[in-house]
């Protein structure tokens, strides 16, 4: 399944959006009878991040994933899976569901709301459809296709990022201070001397923040391929732009950038190519 293939597919391209919303659903249902209570179980996957620091998996996460893979399975069962809990499935038809079922682990089992669902369906050059959903105060972000849109407690309504901006007057988000290696942490606090303010903690949320025209910037480091592939679908259907810190494709993970417009982009990657090479 190529882009040119899909782009002219609309009943293919409603299917993926409807399977998308029906995924989140399965996820909002396993996950939040857990959210702030009593009987979450976790385990700390430590290994997995540089800093060695507490990194959990919890029941909630397996459940939500299992859940989705279940829709999958009904829905698009020729479809490849690539899910951070539960790893990858091969498919047949090109097309490739990225799965994220709680990103924001220790915020969720700190009880904050900043944690979400990311889903995202992929050809092989990257994802074509994104969706970030907040189960907990019911915010839902999605885009693909040529739309970007939001559900939440004040309605529905399109998307579409600030646009072009200077960077001293942007807003800068990234989720832990230390950002990754010691040289991207410098190269992170380099950008962020020359903005207006910096937020942290948001994990996946800054993402929806900056697709609905709240934030300018978000600048992370050692990510993985279901950690940024929703976003950039719905970051880029909205108008805004997501690249590796050379200017690349980052659909991959690795080092990441978002921004709302060229300037605010161009800007910084310009600092975080001089400080971090």
């Amino acid at each position: 399944m190529t882009r040119d293939e899909l782009a002219a597919d609309v009943a293919l391209q409603q299917d993926i959006e409807s399977t998308a919303h029906a995924l989140a659903e399965a996820a909002r249902a396993a996950i939040l009878p857990y959210f702030r209570g009593d009987a979450l179980d976790t385990i700390d996957k430590g290994d997995k991040i540089a800093d060695g620091g507490y990194d959990p998996v919890t029941v909630a996460d397996r459940a939500a994933e299992t859940a989705m893979r279940a829709v999958l399975a009904e829905r698009r069962p020729v479809d490849a899976i690539i899910g951070e809990e539960h790893g990858a499935t091969p498919g047949t038809s090109g097309l490739t569901w990225v799965l994220d079922p709680i990103d924001g682990t220790r915020g969720f089992v700190a009880g904050t709301p900043t944690w979400g669902v990311l889903i995202a369906c992929s050809t092989a050059t990257g994802p074509v459809f994104g969706m970030i959903d907040q189960p907990y105060i019911g915010e839902r972000f999605w885009g693909g296709f040529g739309q970007a849109r939001m559900q939440g407690p004040q309605g529905a309504r399109a998307l579409g990022v600030k646009g072009e901006g200077a960077l001293d007057a942007a807003i800068l988000f990234t989720t832990f201070p230390e950002v990754g290696t010691a040289q991207e942490g410098a190269a992170f606090r380099a950008v962020a001397e020359r903005v207006r303010m910096v937020r942290y903690g948001m994990d996946c949320y800054a993402y929806a923040l900056l697709a609905a025209g709240q934030v300018d910037l978000v600048i992370e480091a050692g990510l993985s391929n279901y950690d940024i592939q929703a976003p950039i679908a719905l970051i880029e259907a909205a108008g805004g732009i997501v690249t590796d810190w050379q200017g690349g494709p980052a659909h991959e993970g690795g080092r990441v950038i978002a921004a709302a417009g060229e300037a605010q982009h161009d800007a910084a990657l310009q600092i975080l190519r001089q400080v971090a090479g």
